[in-house]
């Protein structure tokens, strides 16, 4: 079960051998009393709601140790949110049972939630025979990472018995997983990357520390009071002991803050990192909580897409330049996981963004790579896109950073397209040269990109237009057996503004597979009303074509209204102003749009049909206007008689 978080209640689950104490500590701990016959198994028991400084409901579990209610125990402990695991601390045997059964037991069922191993009835145990609880559980705690931490006992001394709970829920809403590496005694990637965004927001006169000015601000903010001078001394004292190039002559330094945190949490104190973390808008995986970015932000129609506006891309253009370090517009790769290195990871290190931009000829972004890549993510994934901006420094109001297009269906009425990034669907059979389109297109060389893939993917590009004006082509690769995956939902292409349909013209097969996805695309917009303009294009011009393709595409296209098929040769390099064809096609989605001989007929028949109507209309309107004049000539004739 995921962490819960820090202000939903607490299910924790307590399990152990029979006659550990398990029912008597729960007792113990709700009622400050021990009483002197407990039932078996209890039923849930709820602490009261001021029970912890929290004040978050906690509510405790029994569970029986008998073997035929193992099955009822899994389905709790799927439940929990946390888990004691209690000993007998006068009965060895139980805890020697920790690491041969139960703790293996939780890891075969899959049970990732912070453990707590409670040693009960400590008043029992021999003061003969003392024991030390940290040498005792060291090798279980080596061997079983998740025990969060050990306690021992005893509910009929009321001694720490509201102790193992206050610390099973603390490991709830302070979680240690996401924040330290036990292992290796070292804070987590993401939360590095979290307190370096945090620091960096801090650090207001970018010196690269934090003065006693930005620290109080920075205290206040989070824990609602000032430090005195005395204490920011304290802080910079303990940090320059352990770590001298934590502290500058300015102030803490980025090293030094994060030296703090894990001082922080190595002592136990989790709380004071969770309270800077949630502070800054994050939740327990360590990233912007929903509250930040609520779905109702992107809710939008399906023929509706999503674009960055002047403000997001005039941050982004200055963020590009910040960290384009010697200005030769190209943002090399470690220059882009710079940028990303106050995000919980680099969100283009995989599909679909891997490999979808230009890249320049020293593999890094150029400034119109750069802004494809956040045009791409903002089309496929608003939410995300908004999400890495903020990571990586915007502070305006979110939504002014995304504006929503018109519909598509009111593009087609209106007879014009104002998108600044058009998507375009790339159907055709295998070998048809769908993928070397899309490598030509990011500026690949033909030579160097012959494979071909049945994976779907993603190419953008910026296309001139105009001499003035730029759109952003985003290309969508559709596998051969992927048509019908796609056209299988109603709303499918309601996200295309332009189809375009790649066969191999030397192939007669190639052509007929490319002419009958046209079809089921056309049937699928008439039957939907998400019609889209459709281009042909015939691939691999270099070789020989046949007869047949070339008068049956041209016979085709005719007949369903489109442009004649454009001629391309991606080995030669020869595109025929192809991808300028496409944006232009999709300025104008009124036209291109392929009519099927079903859309014909139903056309035809509801020509007559109004048709029909109107002479009915027409007719009727004569009898109405005839029976008109006879009354009022027989009104005339009446008074002059």
């Amino acid at each position: 079960m995921a962490a819960a978080s820090p202000n939903s209640p607490v299910r924790i689950v307590v399990i152990g051998d029979k006659g550990t104490g398990k029912s008597s500590l729960i007792v113990a701990a709700a009622t400050d009393s021990f009483p002197p016959n407990v039932p078996p198994v209890l039923p849930d028991t709820k602490l009261p709601f001021q029970f912890f400084p929290d004040g978050i409901p906690v509510t405790i579990v029994d569970t029986s140790s008998r073997p035929e209610d193992k099955g009822m125990v899994a389905e709790e402990l799927k439940l929990a949110d946390a888990v004691v695991l209690t000993y007998d601390c006068d009965r060895p045997e139980t805890l020697e049972r920790l690491s041969t059964y139960w703790l293996p037991e939780l890891r075969l069922l899959e049970v990732k939630v912070p453990i707590i191993v409670a040693g009960c009835k400590l008043d029992l145990r021999d003061d003969n025979s003392p024991v030390v609880l940290e040498e005792v559980m060291a090798p279980i705690m080596h061997q079983f990472r998740e025990i969060e931490t050990c306690i021992e006992c005893s509910a009929l001394k009321q001694l720490q018995a509201q102790e193992v709970f206050y610390y099973a829920q603390k490991t709830v809403i302070h979680p240690t997983a996401p924040l330290f590496d036990q292992e290796t005694q070292t804070l987590k990637p993401r939360c590095v990357r979290a307190l370096k965004r945090i620091f960096i927001l801090c650090d207001h006169d970018k010196d690269g520390a934090l003065s006693e000015a930005e620290l109080n601000a920075f205290q206040v903010k989070c824990f609602h009071a000032p430090l005195q001078p005395s204490e920011v001394d304290g802080v910079k004292r303990v940090v320059q002991e352990k770590l001298p190039e934590g502290v500058n002559e300015v102030g803490l330094t980025l090293t030094g803050f994060l030296f703090l945190h894990a001082l922080f949490i190595e002592k136990g104190r989790l709380e004071t990192t969770w309270t800077v973390l949630r502070k800054f808008g994050y939740n327990n995986d360590i990233r912007l909580a929903d509250e930040l970015l609520p779905p109702s932000l992107f809710k939008r129609a399906p023929d509706q897409s999503v674009e960055l506006t002047d403000v997001a891309i005039e941050f982004l253009k200055g963020k590009y330049m910040l960290f384009d370090a010697d200005g030769d517009n190209n943002l090399k790769p470690q220059e882009i996981e710079d940028l990303f290195s106050t995000a919980p990871e680099s969100p283009w290190k995989e599909a679909p963004y891997e490999g979808a931009a230009e890249k320049t000829a020293l593999g890094g972004l150029s400034s119109d790579s750069f802004l494809s890549l956040w045009s791409l993510m903002t089309l496929l994934e608003p939410a995300r896109s908004v999400e890495y901006l903020i990571y990586i420094g915007f502070q305006g109001d979110p939504s002014s950073a995304i504006r929503f297009t018109r519909k598509r269906l009111l593009d087609r009425k209106k007879k014009q397209c104002e998108r600044k990034v058009v998507q375009c669907f790339v159907f055709g059979p295998n070998s048809a040269g769908k993928s070397a389109l899309l490598n030509c297109f990011l500026g690949r060389s033909y030579a160097d990109n012959t494979e071909s893939t049945t994976d779907e993917r993603y190419a953008v590009n910026v296309v001139d237009e105009t001499k003035s004006a730029k759109k952003t082509l985003v290309m969508r690769e559709i596998p051969a057996d992927g048509a019908h995956g796609i056209l299988s939902s109603k709303e499918s292409l309601a996200a295309c503004d332009i189809a375009v349909f790649v066969y191999d013209s030397s192939d007669e097969s190639s052509w007929k597979r490319a002419s009958e996805l046209l079809v089921e695309v056309a049937n699928h917009g008439e039957a939907t009303g998400y019609e889209v303009p459709c281009l042909m294009v015939s691939a691999k011009d270099d070789i020989v074509s046949s007869q047949i393709p070339i008068q049956d595409s041209t016979r085709v296209t005719q007949d369903m209204g489109i442009e004649p098929p454009v001629s391309i040769s991606s080995k030669l390099g020869d595109f025929n102003n192809l991808f300028g064809k496409i944006v232009t096609a999709a300025q104008h989605p009124h036209l291109n749009i392929p009519e099927t001989e079903a859309g014909k007929s139903r056309r035809h028949y509801n020509r007559l049909i109004n048709r029909s109507l109107l002479s009915v209309s027409i007719g009727a309107a004569a009898v109405v206007v005839g029976l008109a004049a006879y009354r009022v000539y027989a009104a005339r004739k009446s008074a002059s008689a």
